[in-house]
């Protein structure tokens, strides 16, 4: 089939590269517009536009996929199916209905399990075991199209986003291909959604990412991992905020929720059952450390508390 690969960061990267390689012929990626990045806010391609000009396919940016220029040249191209993979626009019904086979989407969850932007965090965070990537048939409702086929992915016990994404990434890349040689030899029909099991993940924001000390400290924990890279789970500490990398419960002998207690080689807070074990922190300012490192930096003494006060600025 001749396809139209759709997607912008990173994670979309591994899917465009099997797709490239597949027996399929891409003659086409869309991605969205050049970002600003870095201090300088130069405007940067998307990873996917980096990947695709490096092996030499055209590559379209529109500001909108409504966009009538746009919608001209994904026609001039004739795709027969366009994947889909963390693309980031919302596709309009007159875009969706140039492609014969429709735009075919690897979402990185069971559907119907957690339809939206951040289906991994969500996962995560809801203390999922297993979770994985579906193909599926793009229509207007959210996420909610037929489904071609599913993939499963054991959740770890250390597992950040980062980590779980990557995995499925990987993973999803191959489904993905697998999916476009069953609809091109017929193999493969698309089944509706069951009605039932339909939850939401919607995007995190940085206000999302705040640790409340008072919840539990499996709590606490899967937020944190939940929130690793992006947007970074945090607290304040002097007024100012510090992220936090993943932490470790324990069973430490109970704190006040947000109380620290620092001994020579590690930082434990109160949370609203036991105490966790923060591993790294960034202090407003400062590089990347572990917290024992950052309580000997800034002399910290046990008895502080985390999150006491509003960030400044």
């Amino acid at each position: 089939m001749r396809v139209v690969f759709a997607g912008t960061p990173e994670v979309a990267v591994p899917a465009l590269e099997a797709v490239a390689a597949s027996r399929h012929e891409l003659v086409g990626v869309v991605t969205r517009p050049d970002a600003p990045s870095g201090r300088g806010r130069r405007l940067v391609a998307s990873p996917v536009a980096q990947r695709a000009e490096a092996l030499g396919v055209p590559v379209l940016k529109p500001e909108h996929p409504r966009d009538p220029d746009f919608q001209a040249a994904l026609a001039d191209l004739r795709p027969d199916a366009c994947p889909v993979v963390a693309y980031g626009a919302l596709l309009p019904q007159s875009a969706l209905d140039l492609v014969p086979h429709g735009w075919i989407n690897l979402h990185f969850s069971v559907l119907p399990s957690w339809r939206g932007a951040a289906p991994v965090q969500h996962s995560l965070w809801a203390g999922d075991e297993v979770t994985g990537a579906t193909t599926f048939r793009i229509v207007k409702a959210l996420d909610a199209g037929p489904v071609f086929g599913v993939m499963t992915e054991r959740i770890r016990p250390g597992d950040t986003a980062g980590d779980l994404l990557e995995r499925l990434a990987e993973g999803g890349a191959g489904l993905l291909v697998q999916t476009l040689d069953g609809i091109e030899d017929g193999s493969l029909e698309a089944r509706e959604q069951q009605a039932e099991g339909v939850s939401f993940a919607p995007k995190i924001l940085v206000d999302d990412a705040r640790v409340d000390w008072t919840h539990p400290a499996v709590g606490i924990d899967r937020q944190v991992r939940a929130c690793t890279p992006a947007p970074g789970a945090w607290t304040t500490y002097a007024g100012e905020r510090m992220k936090l990398g993943p932490v470790t419960p324990t069973d430490h002998p109970p704190l006040e929720p947000g109380i620290i207690e620092v001994t020579k080689n590690a930082v434990h807070v109160g949370t609203g059952t036991t105490p966790v074990r923060l591993g790294q922190v960034k202090a407003f300012g400062k590089k990347e450390m572990a917290a024992a490192d950052w309580a000997r930096g800034v002399r910290l003494e046990s008895g502080v508390r985390l999150g006491a006060e509003e960030p400044t600025g």
